[in-house]
């Protein structure tokens, strides 16, 4: 399904991806994790075509996306979407009109510059915002929303664009633990109940534990974890984090701790 093989990104000297080799042969909810630049969000981008790799390939069912240019590059990122910490709504600009951004590789540019679409995208733009249950805020502008609405609109701006692979990146670092905890069981549920794969960058390990099928941990950018939730220890998130005390990007010394302890929030996967 997807293979990422040895995919290396340079920064003139500096290394940010160093030889990533990940291989996912179904729709799994992936989390990866790691400091700030470890090279998590350069990884998700080159996935996208964002940012051009420097060596290495990225294959999805036998296509070679790291060859791809023009027109073909951006079907490819229709089927890839991207969802940001940021959100990257239009904030003046009303919630469905937001989401209905999401089909703008399927239309011209004058239609979108008019809000000139077909009553079926907005009926099902609609029933997106639904099934996140913002539907009410609809004919609202963006920026009168909480971050957590926003994010939910920027997930369904990525599914109107009807994606095989959905990429967060640090979707609920700007937010609340209450909003964070409403975006990720929204991400869980367009992966399961849809069978999309899903590939979030995440900014703490006990959220990586409750909501995902595999972890990726990344370090100076090399992947030096890949396995399941319950594989993460203590010792698994030393070699992610470092052997310093704190862990205060990205995880609490009690969550480093408590790693060897089931968590009480697993949710149901499949078997590897």
């Amino acid at each position: 399904m997807l293979r990422i093989d040895n995919l290396t990104k340079t920064f003139g000297a500096n290394t940010a991806v160093d030889r990533a080799t990940i291989h996912v042969d179904r729709p799994m909810m992936i989390g990866i994790i790691g400091r700030s630049g470890a090279g998590k969000s350069t990884l998700l981008r080159m996935l996208n075509r964002l940012t051009p790799h420097s060596s290495g390939t990225i294959t999805f069912n036998g296509l070679d996306v790291t060859a791809l240019k023009g027109g073909d590059m951006r079907r490819w990122q229709a089927q890839c979407a991207m969802i940001f910490q940021q959100f990257n709504l239009v904030p003046r600009m009303d919630v469905v009109s937001n989401v209905l951004h999401g089909t703008l590789n399927r239309h011209s540019t004058l239609a979108a510059l008019f809000n000139l679409y077909p009553a079926s995208d907005i009926h099902r733009a609609i029933d997106i915002l639904e099934r996140l249950g913002i539907a009410q805020h609809a004919p609202k502008r963006a920026e009168a929303l909480s971050g957590g609405q926003q994010q939910r609109v920027a997930i369904a701006r990525a599914l109107m664009q009807d994606p095989q692979i959905i990429l967060a990146d640090e979707p609920i670092a700007s937010l609340d633990p209450m909003n964070a905890q409403v975006v990720m069981e929204a991400l869980r549920r367009i992966h399961e109940e849809d069978g999309r794969m899903v590939i979030a960058n995440l900014h703490t390990l006990d959220t990586a534990r409750r909501y995902c099928d595999r972890v990726i941990g990344m370090r100076d950018g090399r992947i030096v974890f890949d396995g399941l939730p319950e594989q993460l220890t203590t010792g698994a998130a030393r070699d992610i984090y470092g052997a310093d005390a704190s862990f205060s990007e990205a995880a609490t010394s009690t969550e480093i701790d408590a790693l060897d302890r089931p968590s009480a929030h697993t949710t149901a996967r499949v078997p590897a």
